[in-house]
């Protein structure tokens, strides 16, 4: 880790656009240790065997059908930061371009790219795991969507928690494939937070806020959340009492500096939506059944809406 080259990288952002991306990737790996990648076959096994148990399991419990990547990344800290720079690079261009150029852009684009190089830095030193279903990527014949696991955090956090790797390993990646099957039940699913989310975006840079977009998006992303969260507890093949508890215990930070950054990334939301979500589809699933819950997938119209989320009877009354 290089904290000065960090600093430096993002001193030195240059170029036309608002954030420096090139600075971006080099300042987030230049403050983040890529951690090891040294697994034996056995374990690289591992993480393809428990993706595929997991689609299975989750086939069969959830009534969906989906597919999962044809291969897996296996990933250092580095890895998933450049794997996020492009797709944040491909998120923001665009909207870039309609909110226009700045007063200041030389300021603006330093702060802009220190701004993003420390929540990737964080992130990439948090993240287990990721279903990316490459929102806005172009058609060029590459895959469409991609699962990613960051092995020295997993490997990490199992210590940490004081769990098997191999079991935790096994539940990170049953979380992932769970969302594998929302969006391969919702082919609508990825151009529909593509548009709130460039919408929302939008307005947040020229300053205004767009609140039905943000609306839809929170209550979208809560459902994505949420359902995922049921599924795999209703899926997973071991006991997971135990590690339900420690990884909730997780998602609030482990100290006061560690939630203070989580709360300024608005990671406090994304556990909001876990939570909200969770509670909204166990109602769903409990009153009638997996197979009703997994009706929100149907088509656009069917996501609750936020006032929905905390009645579920008003969905359910609505949807069948």
């Amino acid at each position: 880790m290089d904290l000065f080259r960090s600093v430096g990288a993002v001193a030195g952002a240059s170029g036309d656009g608002v954030v420096d991306w090139a600075a971006v990737s080099e300042a987030a790996k230049s403050a983040t240790e890529p951690g090891s990648l040294d697994l034996s076959p056995a374990d690289r096994e591992g993480y393809a065997a428990d993706v595929r148990d997991a689609r299975d399991r989750i086939r069969e419990v959830g009534g969906v059908e989906f597919d999962v990547p044809e291969t897996i990344a296996l990933q250092n800290r580095h890895h998933w930061i450049d794997a996020n720079v492009d797709t944040f690079q491909r998120l923001i261009a665009p909207m870039a371009e309609e909110v226009g150029q700045p007063l200041l852009p030389g300021a603006s684009r330093v702060i802009n790219t220190g701004s993003m190089s420390f929540s990737l830095a964080f992130l990439a030193r948090n993240v287990l795991g990721q279903y990316d279903p490459l929102l806005l990527a172009e058609a060029d014949g590459g895959p469409d969507h991609e699962l990613y696991f960051v092995h020295p955090n997993i490997e990490r956090t199992a210590k940490e928690l004081n769990v098997e790797f191999p079991r935790f390993r096994r539940w990170i990646a049953f979380h992932e494939v769970t969302h594998a099957a929302e969006f391969g039940a919702a082919d609508w699913l990825p151009e529909y937070l593509e548009s709130r989310m460039r919408n929302t975006i939008t307005e947040l840079s020229a300053g205004g806020l767009n609140r039905e977009a943000f609306s839809e998006l929170d209550a979208a992303m809560t459902a994505v959340e949420g359902y995922a969260e049921l599924l795999m507890d209703r899926a997973f093949d071991e006991e997971y009492d135990d590690l339900r508890r420690k990884i909730d215990a997780r998602r609030g930070g482990n100290g006061p500096v560690d939630r203070l950054v989580r709360r300024l990334l608005g990671l406090g939301l994304k556990r909001r939506q876990y939570e909200r979500g969770a509670e909204f589809f166990n109602a769903v699933a409990d009153t009638a059944g997996l197979e009703t819950a997994a009706k929100v997938w149907d088509e656009p119209g069917n996501l609750p809406s936020d006032d929905e989320l905390d009645d579920p009877s008003r969905w359910l009354a609505r949807i069948e």
